[in-house]
């Protein structure tokens, strides 16, 4: 029997919850350093999990694991990864141990009010370890009931890093302060438990027609794919789209699309920064990931059928997004806004149905995820030092820190996909492959890019250049362990900006898997062979363009 390498992965965060839990009240950085070392573990099993795998191998998933659960409902612990899940749980792995470095003190304000029983410290460490296990089983997971019973139990320990361990910066009176945080993670909660339930109906729904046509149900997506392929499972119209509805409600809250959305600014706003990062760099990704995995190969005619809707709610986000952000007075709630944005991109990427637009939007999950992090968390530093996330009581930051403010700007460059920056590439791909099969969404898309610039740009502006507000002039600079968890983060923005090439590798055997399912082609380019202008092209042009 092999190692089972992707229970490892999963297992070892899980592990490292329950003893991060377990240390005394007076260890507490025991407790960080330990919560540090098992997500190093879980990075470096990921970085195996990467070398192991083989991009273009027989089979859309690799690594399998597979066990009898829950025989009677046909339930199975099965675990299966392709390039696409890969290079998120490497995402994953990689943001963890930078989210732990970043709120290395985010803790520290709650010990003096701590009983023995209660360790803030402790307990905000281990429930990252918990997100951390439950979002890599979750990319792991094969078994569509494996995977809910994850997808959900998440929003528990992100629940408590929400209502528990929220910002404080700038909250003069602490009763508002907690009613706005308990306001914010409850709502959450209650958006992403309804998009669990209604996705509950739909994954008994699909146990049901699979009992029906195959003798026995079962909730494998490898073996419900193999079935309709052979045409021994065939789903009627109406039925195989409320099936596809109801998964794709609960992802589409999770990852958020317009009008799903309205959680994410709260969430992220009320958090402090290193768990902003956890929501929408990694959190959020499972929902785009599933609609890769589960929507489109579960139900391809369905997704075809809902298609044209989708689109046209991920361009609303796109622009929606972009606008709500050029007026935010909020840091923080400022890139919740630019995130909805950009998950706007990822989902039309997603249902462009072309080989570049997917490969583009599975790109963008894994650059997105980079260049927020890195934003997010320098904002953080930020917020932490002037005690505000207000844009308008900073300015002329630059001046007393300046590599906090260069840091600033490489990460807000980042993200409005500065060409030689990683988001770059995955943005050019989702526009290429969207045009091609939907000229005028790929024109109206490009908007998004502009105001992108100028929601970053008067950021910039407003909050480090101009005349030094006198409550900044004794701001620091960043500090070593700060450096620590932002210099890697933009080295990784400026190699993938130049050199993409291992993820593309990685993930486009993946995506033409998929589109193999959806039975979807790359529309064939209009090319016309010495046709004259305005004309028509001739059969030999045609067959020249063959």
């Amino acid at each position: 029997m092999s190692f089972p390498l992707l229970t490892a992965t999963a297992a070892v965060p899980a592990i490292g919850a329950v003893a991060t839990a377990a240390v005394s009240a007076a260890q507490r950085t025991a407790a960080k350093w330990l919560a540090l070392l098992f997500s190093l573990a879980t990075l470096a099993l990921a970085l195996v999990i990467a070398v192991r795998f083989e991009p273009g191998a027989k089979g859309p998933f690799q690594l399998t694991e597979s066990h009898a659960w829950i025989a009677d409902f046909g339930v199975r612990y099965e675990l299966g990864v392709d390039g696409i899940a890969v290079a998120l749980i490497a995402l994953t792995a990689l943001l963890v141990p930078f989210v732990i470095l970043a709120g290395w003190h985010d803790a520290d304000a709650l010990e003096k009010d701590a009983t023995k029983r209660w360790r803030p410290t402790q307990g905000f460490f281990a429930l990252i370890l918990a997100v951390e296990a439950m979002v890599v089983i979750s990319f792991e997971a094969t078994d569509v009931f494996l995977f809910y019973i994850f997808f959900e139990a998440m929003l528990i320990p992100m629940y408590f890093l929400i209502g528990g361990f929220g910002d404080r910066a700038g909250v003069d009176d602490a009763t508002e302060g907690a009613a706005r945080r308990s306001s914010a993670a409850v709502k959450f909660l209650l958006y992403n438990l309804a998009g669990g339930l209604i996705m509950l109906a739909a994954v008994t729904g699909l146990y049901a027609v699979t009992a029906d046509q195959l003798g026995t149900g079962t909730f494998s997506l490898t073996q419900i794919v193999q079935a309709r392929a052979a045409g021994d499972l065939t789903m009627g119209t109406g039925i195989e789209r409320l099936l596809f509805l109801g998964f794709f409600f609960a992802f589409a809250v999770k990852a958020p699309l317009w009008p799903l959305h309205t959680w994410l600014p709260g969430a992220m706003g009320e958090s402090t920064a290193p768990v902003a990062v956890l929501i929408t760099a990694v959190v959020d990704k499972v929902g785009t990931f599933a609609m890769l995995r589960f929507c489109l190969q579960l139900f391809p005619e369905a997704s075809q059928w809902a298609t044209p809707v989708i689109l046209v709610l991920a361009l609303v986000s796109i622009l929606y997004g972009a606008l709500l952000a050029v007026a935010q007075k909020d840091i923080k709630r400022l890139i919740a806004y630019a995130s909805i944005s950009h998950f706007g991109f990822i989902i039309l990427g997603i249902f462009a149905m072309t080989s570049q637009g997917q490969g583009g939007a599975t790109l963008y999950m894994v650059n997105h995820g980079i260049s927020t992090a890195a934003l997010m968390l320098v904002a953080g530093f930020l917020i932490t030092r002037r005690g505000s996330r207000l844009i308008a009581d900073y300015g002329g930051v630059q001046k007393v820190a300046p590599v906090l403010a260069g840091t600033f700007l490489i990460g807000g460059l980042a993200t409005l996909s500065l060409p030689g920056l990683a988001p770059f590439v995955s943005e050019f791909l989702v526009l290429v492959g969207t045009f091609s099969r939907y000229p005028v969404l790929g024109i109206i898309a490009t908007v998004g890019i502009v105001l992108a610039a100028l929601y970053v740009l008067v950021l910039y502006q407003r909050t480090m250049t101009g005349p030094v507000k006198a409550e900044v002039r004794s701001m620091p600079d960043l500090k070593a362990r700060e450096l620590v968890v932002v210099a890697p983060l933009i080295a990784l923005l400026l190699f993938l900006g130049v050199y993409p090439k291992p993820l593309t590798n990685l993930v486009n055997p993946a995506v033409d898997h998929t589109l193999s399912v959806v039975d979807k082609q790359d529309p064939k380019p209009d090319v016309r062979v010495n046709a004259v202008p305005g004309e028509a092209g001739t059969d030999r042009d045609a067959e020249a363009a063959k």
